[in-house]
């Protein structure tokens, strides 16, 4: 017998199999010796007031044991011998869209940039050696994209552009926790999804695709208005090659050097809103003891505590963004000459700092009205297109400035800023280039700052001891999103001029986020799928 239930449980019932399978037998008047399984099909956490419950979604398999698997799981037949499909990156966008067109009976063949997980994280880890970023092997570029080194978390709002169920099943059958099935908030953690990611592209080499590493496209090839291809360089030889068939294009938020290229090839494009700000890091201790209202933080069985904060200051959204508690702060530069911080959490988020993007919604007229931030620079009204893109780079450009030309990052302990006073020092951080006490309040363009510092204040009367001075802000977070998008038509998702063309994700403008932009790469393939049937 299968019987699933609603039940409302204390966090020592909720993480604990027993705990959990006694109070079922209780609640349910059953025998807890016939219990044989209990599946959580969905956790949440209520910390609303002082007394935490775990609210739980449970299939209870008594005198039986599950005849079926805790995911759904996907066929992947071989396509050595199909049509070809050239997918440009290999973060979320590319992996889920390669992985569609295997399952849709087409060859994907996977462009990176960058290079394999392993060899990325030996790159990364050169960052804080050295003070230097390898421009094409990173934070942000290389295989799995941005979320592979920074974070994991597949929570999405975005639930009207496809399954993000799909998206979740996928990542259990390569390898993730089927906890984040259950969760409200899932998350599998930067230690251990790039094995996830590594376990997926063998799946595309497995079915017949091609995955080429360190290989970066220079041009689309075009017969009329048609795109048949692209051509491409071999980093390592400095080859040239040429890759035909209908391009998927998941190049990701940070090619800069790519959205240069379409612009000066007349693809049409459009200037979008961003959020820009500071990455503001708490002692993890703390953030528990006020969201689970105890001096005693998270206890012995609850998580570490998450937060969501958002308000409006002046007409614009200021808000926080990819919250990662029990982890740490890096740098997700992508070349020489800039300080960009984000943030990751490890799967048992278990680091004694929690942090989040703390940033403020900025629009292409608030760009376009503002002086240009450094005096060599190009006022960005000059370029209506790439105006939010010249601002991330001046932004970028001024903070390494700031941080004495390296990659150590500018900060500011929290109440300093708010209070525009300097400080004399700084507390400990995970950011692990290392931190330079600096007025951010000063010379952050004061649209942010502003609007920041009236944030902070709004989140601090909202939530006491959230503003404080134990808390530290390190700038500058400005890769949020893409600052440009790539139209598209809203049916046949193929370029609104070039045939062929499948701009997607997160790079494109049409995601925010790994799980996002999964559902995006699939819709893609699919749409592709449908382009090559015609």
């Amino acid at each position: 017998m299968v019987n699933e239930y609603q039940i409302r449980v204390l966090p020592q019932v909720a993480y604990n199999e027993q705990g959990l399978v006694d109070f079922l037998a209780r609640d349910k008047g059953l025998d807890a010796r016939t219990i044989q399984r209990v599946r959580v099909l969905r956790r949440s956490i209520d910390a609303r007031q002082r007394t935490i419950y775990v609210n739980l979604s449970v299939r209870v398999y008594v005198n039986e044991l599950p005849q079926d698997e805790a995911y759904v799981p996907t066929v992947y037949g071989d396509v050595s011998d199909r049509p070809r499909v050239v997918v440009v990156g290999l973060g979320p966008g590319g992996l889920f869209a390669a992985l569609r067109l295997v399952e849709l009976g087409f060859k994907p063949v996977v462009l990176e940039r960058g290079k394999d997980v392993h060899e990325r994280k030996k790159d990364m880890a050169s960052i804080t050696k050295t003070q230097r970023v390898d421009p094409e092997s990173n934070y942000c570029f290389g295989e799995g994209g941005a979320g592979a080194y920074s974070d994991g978390k597949l929570y999405t709002r975005s639930k009207k552009r496809g399954s993000t169920e799909k998206i979740l099943n996928v990542f259990c059958q390569f390898g993730a926790s089927t906890s984040i099935l259950a969760d409200a908030h899932p998350h599998i953690g930067t230690d251990k999804l790039p094995r996830v990611i590594e376990n997926m592209r063998n799946q595309i080499l497995q079915s017949g695709g091609e995955v080429h590493f360190q290989t970066k496209m220079t041009s689309l090839l075009m017969e009329g208005d048609t795109v048949v291809g692209v051509e491409a360089v071999d980093q390592v030889t400095g080859q040239e090659q040429v890759f035909r068939g209908p391009v998927i294009l998941a190049t990701g938020h940070s090619a800069r050097d790519v959205y240069r290229f379409l612009h000066k090839a007349h693809v049409e494009m459009e200037a979008k809103g961003i959020a820009v700000g500071v990455r503001l890091e708490h002692p993890a201790q703390l953030i528990d003891q006020l969201q689970y209202h105890s001096k005693q933080g998270r206890g012995k069985y609850l998580p570490a505590a998450e937060y969501s904060m958002v308000t409006q200051v002046d007409g614009r959204g200021v808000y926080s963004f990819c919250m990662c508690p029990g982890g740490f702060v890096i740098p997700a530069a992508t070349g020489p000459e800039q300080i960009v911080v984000n943030g990751m959490s490890p799967s048992n988020r278990g680091t004694k700092w929690s942090n989040s993007g703390m940033v403020v919604q900025l629009e292409p007229d608030d760009v376009r009205a503002m002086p240009p931030l450094l005096s060599e620079a190009e006022p960005v009204s000059d370029d209506a297109v790439l105006s939010m893109m010249h601002f991330q780079e001046q932004l970028e450009k001024m903070c390494w400035q700031q941080g004495n030309r390296q990659q150590t990052a500018p900060a500011q302990r929290m109440a300093d800023f708010v209070n525009n006073r300097l400080s004399y020092d700084l507390p400990a951080s995970s950011y692990a280039p290392g931190l330079i006490s600096s007025p951010i309040h000063f010379w952050l363009p004061p649209f942010v700052a502003h609007r920041l510092q009236e944030g902070f204040k709004y989140f601090g009367k909202h939530k006491h001891g959230f503003l404080t001075n134990e808390a530290v802000i390190i700038a500058t977070e400005t890769r949020t999103s893409s600052p440009v998008r790539i139209i598209r038509e809203s049916d046949t998702l193929q370029h609104v001029r070039l045939r062929g063309l499948f701009p997607c994700g997160e790079g494109a403008g049409y995601a925010g986020g790994i799980v996002s932009a999964g559902v995006d790469g699939e819709r893609c393939a699919e749409m592709c799928s449908q382009y090559l049937n015609a």
